[in-house]
């Protein structure tokens, strides 16, 4: 009788470790090119707080939320929102940037942020950043 020890399946491990590097690659660049899009905005002022996300749903194959920003100035004013989505247990899977352009002078004005990709289970919507200019 044959005694085997135990088989090591590493080319399955090393191929998920591989997998799961090029994720998280993608999703940095994702979140890398949605924060130079903010910081292209000039002028701006934290506006974090007259923002809020709506429950995500889905629309075709991409995760939708509405985000509503509500202007307290006395102005009419633009606002650019980046928007991260997260799964249940809170981990980032994607984030875009929104305008919300011509709000006006103590009204509310929503837009769509829409994913950048399929996102597949439970997710949320997270105001990461507003600027009003």
């Amino acid at each position: 009788m044959a005694v085997f020890g135990p088989v090591a399946l590493t080319g399955c491990d090393e191929a998920a470790d591989k997998a799961g590097e090029i994720v998280s690659s993608a999703t940095a660049a994702v979140a890398s090119a949605a924060q130079q899009k903010m910081d292209e905005v000039k002028d701006g002022i934290n506006a974090t707080g007259d923002v809020k996300a709506g429950s995500t749903s889905t629309d075709g194959d991409r995760t939708v939320a509405e985000i509503t920003a509500t202007n307290p100035t006395d102005k009419a004013a633009d606002y650019t929102v980046m928007v991260n989505f997260r799964d249940a247990d809170g981990n980032f899977l994607d984030s875009v940037v929104l305008n919300i352009d011509g709000v006006a002078p103590g009204q509310s004005k929503t837009g769509t942020a829409r994913s950048n990709r399929t996102l597949s289970g439970a997710t949320q919507a997270q105001i990461a950043q507003a600027l009003r200019h």
